[in-house]
């Protein structure tokens, strides 16, 4: 790949993973509640699964969707399905008695559910707009049939260590509000501000 093509595709990769959309969202959120520790599986489950996607797309996936207009919108289906979900479970707390982001017991430890496994986050990928966009536009644009499966390589490892610490800033933010949402109120409505903001994530699925 030559080195200006390299560059450019590094900047995209910071650009598609540092701006807002479902995974970043949901790592705000998940830093919040969790904190950064927890959320690690959650951030490797993003990586990995975009690898996976990128590979999928790369195969041929890509040109099957564009081959078969209704899988597509199959697809879209199930993605808006997914973030809808995730938005109400989102914003469910802050209609609870008491919504609050980070809970205490007796002892003033925090008390916490789950945050979103690994698995869990490798498979959101696949219903994830933003992450197929970018993987498509990826495919489509930093890569040659002559060097396809270099090309794809070189983009999966930039995606890997430059995407990761990018959207753990995102995650490292959240967690830094852990202290500020025990309030309740402030928990209300940074939960309902963050199913807001992933409600808006919906938008690529209408373009």
């Amino acid at each position: 790949m030559p080195i200006e093509q390299l560059i450019a595709l590094m900047g995209f990769v910071v650009v598609m993973t540092g701006t807002p959309g479902p995974n970043n969202m949901m790592l705000l959120a998940s830093g919040a509640n969790f904190g950064f520790r927890r959320s690690i599986p959650h951030i490797l489950g993003i990586t990995i699964g975009c690898q996976i996607l990128l590979l999928s797309i790369a195969m041929g996936l890509g040109q099957l969707l564009t081959r078969f207009p209704i899988l597509e919108m199959v697809l879209k289906i199930l993605c808006g399905g997914a973030l809808l979900y995730l938005t109400w479970m989102l914003i469910k707390p802050a209609f609870a008695p008491t919504p609050v982001v980070v809970q205490s017991d007796k002892d003033h430890a925090p008390v916490v559910t789950k945050p979103l496994s690994f698995w869990q986050a490798a498979m959101f990928q696949w219903v994830n707009p933003k992450a197929w966009m970018m993987m498509l536009t990826a495919i489509a644009t930093y890569t040659q049939p002559q060097t396809m499966w270099a090309n794809t390589l070189m983009i999966g490892f930039l995606f890997a260590v430059l995407g990761m610490p990018v959207i753990s800033m995102w995650n490292l933010f959240g967690a830094s509000l852990r202290a500020f949402l025990l309030d309740p109120l402030k928990a209300r409505v940074f939960n309902l501000v963050m199913g807001v903001l992933l409600l808006g994530s919906m938008y690529p699925l209408f373009q």
